[in-house]
């Protein structure tokens, strides 16, 4: 069985892709079934959490992109700047991972956090979509600049 063994940049050319929930981007060594069927053992360091577009490279050499799984969420939306701010405040309040995008946030469905959303004004739809949440501030990616103090090239 193909033992995949390193989180690698996703700019690499793959040989496979394997399409994974949320929950199972979480789990650092599981057996997974990969989009062409194969099987494959993930064998990451404890703790690694895996992204949508993440590499992983097999010890025989090859490449697997990662894909986020379409999944039940619900997505709640503003115009206010203002509402979402604040419902964002509440969510994260409650450490409930969370998808934050310009006008709307997503979570894993919640009828009682729908409630909340909509008391504050706020419209809950759901919806089978790729759940990708914020990551905590702490840690450190490679999706995310290494340095920040730079931006887009300019040095601030």
């Amino acid at each position: 069985m193909m033992e995949l063994i390193e989180r690698i940049g996703g700019s690499v050319p793959v040989d496979d892709t394997v399409t994974l929930t949320f929950e199972r981007r979480q789990k650092s060594r599981q057996r997974l079934h990969l989009d062409s069927g194969r099987e494959a053992a993930l064998m990451l360091p404890p703790g690694t959490r895996l992204d949508d577009g993440d590499g992983l490279r097999a010890t025989d050499g090859t490449c697997v992109r990662v894909c986020a799984a379409a999944e039940e969420v619900a997505e709640a939306r503003s115009d206010d700047p203002l509402r979402l701010a604040r419902a964002c405040y509440h969510v994260g309040n409650r450490h409930v991972p969370l998808q934050i995008g310009s006008g709307w946030i997503r979570y894993q469905r919640d009828h009682v956090l729908d409630e909340m959303l909509r008391f504050l004004g706020l419209s809950v739809v759901h919806a089978v979509e790729p759940f990708q949440p914020e990551r905590g501030a702490y840690h450190s990616h490679h999706h995310e600049h290494s340095n920040p103090t730079v931006v887009h090239g300019h040095h601030h």
